[in-house]
């Protein structure tokens, strides 16, 4: 599903050009489910932005799906990302004026879906929220927010599914509901996973976890072995 070779990543900046990923190499298969960590600067959110096409890397081939990345223009990426990808942030990013089925239905709409809403409200039914429907952003919890997200991104049913410290602007029993939720929707509909987060034992709960360090792979582990 993913095939990572040779990504480097170099920004300018006011002190000089930054390195910030140097020689990436990592294959991801269908449905497998990815644990990314590392510490704060290594380089895990740059390598997810690289991933979904929402940053062009300075050398190696990004291909995802079948579909080389790298060379395609803005237009051509956002149809990628469209038909293919579900990013959860954790910051949210819902749309503040748009209620929680609104927010759903946008990808939808964006990808030409005559039953945008319809979905969107089954969605957002999977994921325990067909009463807030009406609801705008600012009238949820931040779980409840998170849940919208995450319906957002499986509504497209995406073959990979991209998520930043999901749960880092929860409490622990909100952010434990949200991973089962995660967990859920991607094995119910066969999703790759990309997961990048803070905590061990939540990477320790993916089928291999990746350690990036100072831009590169620092190590590979099938959770087998991690455990």
């Amino acid at each position: 599903m993913v095939r990572l070779a040779g990504v480097t990543l170099n920004l300018r900046s006011a002190a000089g050009e930054v390195n910030v990923l140097r020689g990436i190499d990592l294959d991801i298969a269908g449905g497998e489910a990815i644990g990314l960590v590392g510490p704060s600067g290594a380089g895990k959110s740059t390598l997810m932005m690289v991933t979904a096409g929402l940053e062009s890397p300075t050398g190696g081939s990004v291909r995802v799906a079948g579909r080389e990345l790298t060379g395609l223009n803005e237009d051509a990426l956002a149809r990628f990302r469209r038909d293919h990808v579900g990013i959860v942030f954790q910051a949210f990013r819902l749309v503040p004026t748009m209620t929680a089925l609104e927010n759903v239905a946008v990808p939808l709409e964006l990808a030409g879906r005559a039953d945008a809403f319809d979905v969107a409200g089954e969605t957002l039914d999977r994921v325990g929220l067909d009463h807030r429907i009406t609801h705008y952003p600012e009238q949820l919890s931040g779980g409840e927010q998170q849940r919208v997200a995450i319906a957002r991104a499986f509504a497209t049913r995406p073959r990979l599914l991209l998520a930043d410290e999901p749960t880092g602007n929860l409490d622990g029993t909100t952010g434990e509901t949200i991973i089962e939720l995660l967990f859920g929707l991607a094995r119910d509909h066969g999703s790759t996973l990309m997961l990048i987060t803070h905590d061990e034992a939540l990477a320790r709960r993916c089928d291999r976890i990746v350690r990036i360090a100072d831009g590169r792979v620092a190590g590979d582990e099938a959770r087998q072995a991690a455990e």
